[in-house]
């Protein structure tokens, strides 16, 4: 039995010590568990209980800064108007200065009172007798600029209005804070108060302020004029209320601040060591708290940057495109899509050939791509390159390109910057053919004065010219035989194109100064039989076979004869010219037709008939579709020897009478000119 004892004894007192032991740590644990709660109950209960007083000394002080408001409204407005009753009907500056002087001995927030004529010129002024001046006279003229937005509230309110505050410093250092009141007084005039903000608050609310406050005039962004109170003791906590004193033509802020000592946390080691380990836990949760702002700071400032650059990167009006070192696009621009008309994804697909390459030119854009992919730096100054849009059609760019490098100094591919020059190029245009004009009217300036120039000095030569053969002529007499005859004739002659050449310069002379030519009736035969003479002469010398084709019943033309004569000799030498080349094999015939024209600016057949065409055919070789773009040009010619004036001047005379001049290649070979105009 004694075995058995002792054998059973170990394994229940086994049982009874874990069994003690695990109630132990149970007991441990709801102790722990139960004090743990204790203390989330007091410091629970502690923060309620400050959190209430708290909030009862808040609303006990935002009480307080109601009442000092209330306060100060009262008296601003009992102070309007004791200085209103100043200035009775009749009153006289003897009275009232009486009465200010007396107002000022009862309030000391006024440090001088005013009584301005409407003008604001000072009329009379009491300073208080209990500061010395502070306000200088000279200081306070009409054009004090607070005085002058005072009374101008007033004057549109009709009733007293507040200044701004302004800084009036003080000799030997330091200033106070004053405001100035205006009252519109009957007569046009005003009253001017100038109040001293800390005074006002020592006089209006002083008597009702606390210990452990401190009362404070404030501007509406917070900055603070003047204060009054204690000061602040160590050890205790600041509560502040703030209204708004809104007052006629200014706003103050009036600040209230209360101190109170803090309570009483710590009672004892239990609510000490709770309040620990929660400052602990609170500690753990600000610096985690801390850490997850950071994050999201940098996680927002990242998506920002990111934000920025790709706001920067689709608002510029540069293409932009980015590749990898396989030649594959990976980054476009919206400018860069709108600029060839192609979409991001048809851009990024995985293609050989980018699809803004002309067809033509692909092959050759491979080989710069290739020989940039090797590690060939492209110029710096970037060089250009036509691209092809969407819908075919070509246009210039400018391209600059640069080795896209990552952080870690490591080339990725390449960044490339496309301009499109289209507009350039069309600008540059304009402006060359801009100049273009203006050389030309320059020179149809220099022109036009170097021909006033010759007729001038060419008029006197012809006419003594004229006079010789006259003389001549009257020399060999009338009945001239022989030799003496044909004499005469060559004189004779020479009278006649000395004559017509003294009309041509007067015409051109008239022509250049845009003088009004008189109109005559001339037969289209007598036009062709003028100028003959002189084209038979250079036909002779070029082998040139003359025609002259004329309908029948032709009517007369009205224009000037001199000037159209000039422009049928003038197309009929550039003809013969036109035929007087190498290449020319064959007859050489220049086709002289008069007739009449089939309609120019009508439809009848009666407006038909008001209007004759002269042309002129050759058959040289032709005008080529370059030089007939710019055929009419001033100075524009193909001989050497020219000065590309003859056509453009034709063209202008016909013009001028109504007509127009053209040209159309002639059939098998050469080309017509024809001008129309007006008939009788």
């Amino acid at each position: 039995m004694s075995d058995a004892l002792l054998t059973v004894a170990p394994q229940r007192w086994a049982r009874s010590a874990y069994g003690r032991l695990r109630s132990l740590w149970q007991r441990w644990f709801l102790w722990l568990l139960m004090a743990v709660l204790v203390s989330v109950l007091l410091v629970t209960v502690v923060w309620l209980a400050g959190r209430h007083e708290v909030e009862q000394v808040q609303a006990q002080l935002d009480r307080d800064t109601a009442d000092a408001v209330s306060d100060l409204r009262s008296g601003f407005q009992r102070n309007a108007q004791s200085l209103r009753a100043t200035h009775a009907p009749g009153t006289g500056p003897a009275q009232w200065n009486e009465a200010a002087a007396a107002l000022l001995r009862e309030h000391r927030e006024w440090l001088r009172l005013e009584w301005r004529d409407a003008g604001l010129r000072p009329l009379e002024a009491v300073n208080t007798p209990y500061r010395m001046r502070l306000l200088e006279e000279a200081s306070r003229g009409p054009e004090q600029s607070d005085v002058t937005l005072a009374c101008a509230a007033a004057r549109k309110l009709g009733a007293g209005a507040y200044s701004p505050s302004h800084y009036v410093p003080i000799a030997g250092g330091g200033g106070i804070e004053v405001m100035e009141f205006c009252v519109p007084i009957d007569g046009g005039g005003f009253l001017v108060a100038s109040y001293s903000l800390r005074d006002a608050l020592i006089e209006l609310i002083g008597p009702t302020l606390t210990r452990g406050q401190e009362v404070a005039f404030t501007e509406a962004d917070g900055t603070r004029l003047v204060a009054l109170g204690s000061s602040r003791r160590v050890g205790t906590r600041v509560f502040t209320s703030q209204q708004l004193i809104d007052l006629p033509g200014a706003a103050l802020m009036l600040r209230v601040d209360g101190w109170r000592a803090a309570p009483d946390l710590f009672p004892n080691m239990l609510t000490a060591l709770v309040t620990a380990i929660s400052i602990a836990l609170v500690s753990v949760l600000v610096l985690l708290a801390r850490d997850t702002r950071r994050r999201l700071r940098a996680e927002r400032d990242l998506a920002d940057a990111l934000a920025f650059r790709k706001a920067m990167e689709d608002s510029v009006i540069t293409g932009l495109r980015a590749r990898d070192l396989q030649g594959r696009i990976t980054y476009v621009n919206p400018a860069f899509c709108e600029m060839v008309g192609f979409s991001p994804e048809e851009l990024m697909a995985d293609n050989a050939d980018a699809p803004y390459w002309p067809t033509e030119l692909a092959h050759e854009y491979q080989q710069r791509q290739a020989r940039r992919l090797a590690g060939g730096m492209p110029p710096r100054e970037g060089f250009e390159s036509v691209f092809m849009r969407k819908d075919g059609t070509r246009f210039p760019v400018l391209i600059f390109e640069a080795p896209l490098i990552n952080a870690h100094r490591v080339q990725t591919g390449w960044m490339s910057a496309f301009i499109d020059v289209s507009e350039q190029r069309r600008i540059e245009e304009l402006s060359r053919a801009s100049q273009e004009r203006l050389q030309a009217s320059a020179r149809l300036a220099t022109v036009g004065e170097m021909a006033s120039l010759l007729s001038h000095e060419l008029t006197q030569p012809l006419a003594a010219i004229a006079s010789y053969a006259s003389g001549s002529l009257n020399l060999l007499g009338p009945n001239a035989k022989g030799d003496q005859g044909e004499v005469a004739m060559a004189v004779r002659r020479i009278a006649e194109q000395a004559d017509r050449a003294g009309q041509v310069i007067r015409s051109v002379h008239d022509f250049v100064r845009r003088r009004d030519r008189t109109r005559e009736a001339v037969a289209p035969q007598a036009l062709i039989d003028a100028v003959l003479p002189l084209v038979r002469l250079q036909a002779r010398k070029l082998g040139v076979i003359i025609e002259v084709v004329l309908e029948d019943r032709l009517p007369a033309a009205m224009c000037d004869r001199t000037l159209v004569e000039q422009v049928l000799l003038n197309l009929a030498r550039n003809a013969m010219q036109a035929m007087d080349s190498p290449d020319n094999i064959g007859s050489r015939v220049l086709r002289l037709r008069v007739a009449r024209a089939v309609a120019v600016g009508g439809t009848g057949a009666d407006d038909a008939r008001r209007w004759l065409e002269f042309s002129v055919a050759d058959l040289g070789c032709g005008i080529s579709e370059e030089v007939a773009e710019r055929l009419f040009t001033p100075f524009f010619t193909t001989r050497a020897d020219g000065m590309g004036l003859g056509l453009s001047l034709c063209r202008t005379v016909v013009e001028q009478h109504g007509g127009a001049l053209m040209f159309e290649a002639n059939r098998p070979r050469g080309t017509v000119f024809r001008f129309t105009l007006p008939s009788t």
